[in-house]
């Protein structure tokens, strides 16, 4: 059975039992564990000995008043938030209990209806405040190197790498296949560096129209153009201190790869419709799916910025290269949707693990999350086995599948088969590292670009012009 949470604790300080008594009798009844003191060194006592979340204190008693009370909570910075109940109120008593850190403070004598809205708001307030604090730890934790998930060699080699640059300030380029992770890197990046306290502001050059991009990225001035009507901050200027990342660098027009250039060798730039120039400090991490050096050749990126972005480069393998990683993200993912949906499949069985492993992953590691939700979705608490995978998981014909490591089944297999899928699965993985060029694909398959294309016609590929 799950275990009920526990009940929220309160400290009462007060010399006058009336007044404890009708304070635990009311927050009892909002819920609370009472606990109770008839002195300020009692009280101390009681919160050297356990934590509470609430403490409501007399200023004024005997021995320790609650100014002393205040003071211990300040000094061992705790979280326990503080109300200061007293007949003897004034200005200055006030100031001083807020300054010591007190929450709220109220004069004696109190309506029952106000002590119990002072407490709701004061359990608000800490509800807000550790939903905030919770939420900070999970930004930071979601950029830490580890939410790279992946202990094969090639992911083990990035690791090491985004280690070791990221307290660096030079400027980093991301590349790899789309849904690899280059923003779980970038963020990765800058949550280990020296600017981890400022923000990182991420930019898809590739989802904004040039005409609005260049404002994004550098802001405007009033009137510089229809619907500017008042000065707008850009991202650079956000990220001030901090980080900027620009996904899909490939995508950025020639005309705002110049200004970028500008950026990372003055680190300074001008507003749209400005004559004011502006100082930035930001480190750039930019990133891309596409070959740069490849468009740099067909003059669609510019060189000297290539090489200003390309002077630390991490390249994130696609997950058919860090095949022994899918088990690992599998279980990760379906954890990942248990927790944030409260439903999961039990796991798969291991001919459905087998094609998993096998398959190619154009998609890479979003293709496989979007897998595990549809699956979590459609078959929550089952065991998944082949007959639940889409169809393209699955090698339709069994002669078609490569043999066991222990060698070749009773049945026999077709050789001609299997090596025409084996040379058919090596060609269109060359073809996605080089981007489609042929003369590249070729390189990297030791064979000639002509004997690389009558290949592809021969296995019925579209063969298509490139550079």
């Amino acid at each position: 059975m799950p275990t009920k949470p526990s009940k929220p604790r309160v400290l009462i300080i007060d010399d006058e039992w009336t007044i404890r008594d009708v304070l635990s009798t009311i927050l009892e009844a909002e819920g609370f564990e009472v606990e109770t003191a008839d002195d300020g060194a009692v009280g101390i006592e009681k919160l050297e000995a356990r934590d509470f979340d609430l403490v409501i204190t007399d200023l004024k008693m005997p021995r320790t008043e609650g100014m002393e009370v205040l003071k211990h909570l300040r000094g061992k910075n705790s979280s326990t938030l503080a109300i200061v109940a007293t007949g003897f109120g004034s200005i200055e008593s006030a100031v001083e209990a807020l300054k010591n850190g007190a929450y709220d403070y109220i004069t004696k004598p109190f309506h029952l209806d106000e002590i119990r809205s002072r407490v709701r708001n004061a359990r608000d307030y800490q509800r807000l405040r550790n939903e905030n604090r919770d939420l900070r730890r999970q930004i930071v934790s979601a950029g830490r190197v580890d939410a790279l998930i992946g202990n094969s060699p090639p992911m083990l080699a990035v690791k090491e790498l985004i280690r070791t640059v990221a307290d660096s300030d030079s400027t980093v380029l991301i590349l790899g296949e789309r849904g690899t992770g280059k923003e779980l890197a970038a963020k990765a990046i800058h949550f280990h560096s020296g600017r981890a306290r400022r923000r990182l502001i991420p930019v898809n050059c590739g989802a904004i129209p040039e005409e609005l991009l260049e404002s994004e990225l550098f802001g405007h001035v009033k009137g510089a153009f229809t619907g500017a009507t008042s000065d707008r901050a850009g991202r650079f200027e956000l990220a001030n201190g901090g980080t900027i990342f620009l996904d899909e660098i490939a995508e950025m027009s020639p005309r705002l790869q110049v200004k970028l250039l500008r950026v990372l060798q003055e680190h300074q730039l001008e507003p749209v419709g400005s004559t004011r120039t502006l100082d930035v400090d930001v480190r750039v991490i930019a990133a891309t799916n596409r070959n740069l050096e490849a468009e740099v050749g067909v003059g669609r990126f510019r060189e000297d910025l290539f090489d200003r972005l390309n002077v630390i480069p991490v390249r994130l393998p696609p997950l058919r290269e860090r095949r022994e990683d899918i088990a690992l993200l599998l279980a990760h993912f379906i954890e990942l949707f248990r927790a944030a949906k409260g439903r999961a499949i039990q796991g798969f069985d291991p001919e459905a693990l087998a094609a998993l492993v096998a398959y190619d992953w154009p998609g890479n590691v979003r293709e496989l999350e979007n897998l595990i939700e549809r699956l979590s979705i459609l078959h929550a608490g089952q065991t998944i086995g082949p007959d639940r995978l889409p169809e393209r998981f699955l090698i339709a014909d069994a002669s078609a599948r490569p043999p066991a490591p222990g060698g070749i089944p009773e049945t026999g297999v077709d050789l001609n088969s299997l090596v025409e899928d084996y040379e058919l699965r090596l060609i269109r993985s060359a073809l996605e590292r080089s981007q489609g060029v042929k003369t590249r694909a070729a390189r990297l398959l030791g064979i000639k670009r002509t004997t690389l294309v009558e290949k592809m016609r021969r296995s019925g590929m579209r063969v298509t012009a490139d550079s």
